[in-house]
C-alpha cells in the first residue's frame, strides 16, 4: 500500500511539474495576461488560445482514456456524478472568479508563480489559503441547500 501511495504521489508531482512548465511557457503565470483577457478595452486573446489548446488535448485524451475499465494507478474511476446547480456551486464559482479577476491568478499559476518570489503571487496564495481555511471553519454553520 505504501508503494502505491508513493507512486501516485510521484506521478502527481510529475504531472503538476509539467503543468507548471506549460503555464510558464504560455506566460499564464503573469497576472497581466489574465487581466488583459478580462479587459474588454485592451483585450489580450492569449489566454483564450491556451484554453482552446488545453480543451483540445483534454477532449482527445478523455475520449481515449475513458475506454479503459480503470485508471492506471487505481481500481476504479472517480468521476463526479452530480449535475445539479446549487447555491453553493454558484457562490463558490463567483468567489473563484472574483479572486481570479482581482488577483490575476488562478490557483495553479498562483502556486507556480511562488518560485518567482513575486509579492503578488505570495499574497494571492496566502489569501487563497486563508479563504480555504475560512471556508473549512464556517461551512458547518452555513446552511446552503445541496
Amino acid at each position: 500500500m505504501k508503494n502505491s501511495f508513493f507512486l501516485k504521489s510521484f506521478v502527481a508531482f510529475i504531472v503538476g511539474f509539467i503543468f507548471s512548465i506549460g503555464l510558464a511557457i504560455s506566460r499564464m503565470t503573469q497576472p497581466q495576461k489574465v487581466i488583459g483577457f478580462l479587459n474588454p478595452f485592451e483585450w489580450d486573446p492569449s489566454l483564450l488560445f491556451v484554453m482552446v489548446g488545453a480543451l483540445t488535448v483534454h477532449i482527445i485524451s478523455y475520449a481515449l482514456i475513458k475506454r479503459r475499465h480503470s485508471p492506471l494507478l487505481d481500481s476504479q474511476w472517480h468521476v463526479p456524478s452530480r449535475k445539479d446547480i446549487t447555491m453553493r456551486l454558484l457562490l463558490g464559482s463567483a468567489i473563484f472568479g472574483f479572486g481570479w479577476g482581482l488577483g490575476g491568478f488562478c490557483p495553479g499559476p498562483g502556486v507556480t508563480s511562488l518560485v518567482s518570489g513575486d509579492l503578488r503571487a505570495v499574497l494571492f496564495v496566502l489569501s487563497m489559503l486563508a479563504g480555504m481555511i475560512l471556508f473549512k471553519l464556517t461551512a458547518p454553520y452555513i446552511r446552503l441547500r445541496e
